[in-house]
């Protein structure tokens, strides 16, 4: 996990290392677009930091650099006027908010695929409960979709359980 600032004041690189201790992270200066550029090509961020100066002054390049950062959080701070406090306390505030956006992210795609998991299940259940209920069905394949509906019955019973598909995902 790294941080890279960008921002052309003179203190940059002590502000880094004020972060660096703060937050126990890797903190790169960039004191540029170009050299920001550069920086994203090369390695993943955990959050880009830019000075709001460059910003008003090159909305075009921070765009770009927005647009390279990926996963990275986006914090935008006046320097001038912040000192390492504020800097650090807007950094960890946007980590943390990334943090519960992702667990949320998390918890409705795992929501999304039980639901998709569960009408399945169901449709398993039932094709194979109907499949049965026909008469000419050899004993061979009989016995079969009786397993197959009894497994289906019983991934539709532990996903009516909370945690128990995540307990055992190997059964």
């Amino acid at each position: 996990m790294s941080i890279l600032i960008v921002s052309g004041i003179e203190g940059a690189p002590n502000l880094a290392a004020a972060i660096e201790k703060q937050l126990d992270m890797e903190v790169k200066v960039a004191g540029g677009r170009r050299s920001a550029l550069s920086a994203l090509r090369l390695q993943e961020f955990t959050a880009v930091v830019v000075d709001e100066s460059l910003v008003e002054c090159d909305q075009e390049g921070a765009d770009a650099l927005w647009d390279r950062s990926g996963l990275a959080v986006p914090v935008q701070i006046n320097f001038a006027l912040s000192g390492a406090a504020r800097l650090i306390r807007e950094i960890r505030a946007a980590l943390h908010r990334r943090e519960r956006e992702q667990r949320l992210a998390h918890r409705a795609a795992a929501a999304a695929m039980e639901s998709e998991m569960r009408s399945t299940i169901t449709g398993l259940l039932l094709n194979s409960q109907l499949a049965l209920t026909e008469g000419k069905v050899p004993e061979q394949v009989a016995d079969k979709l009786r397993v197959v509906a009894e497994l289906a019955a019983n991934l539709r019973e532990r996903l009516g359980k909370p945690g128990q598909v995540a307990a055992h995902p190997a059964a």
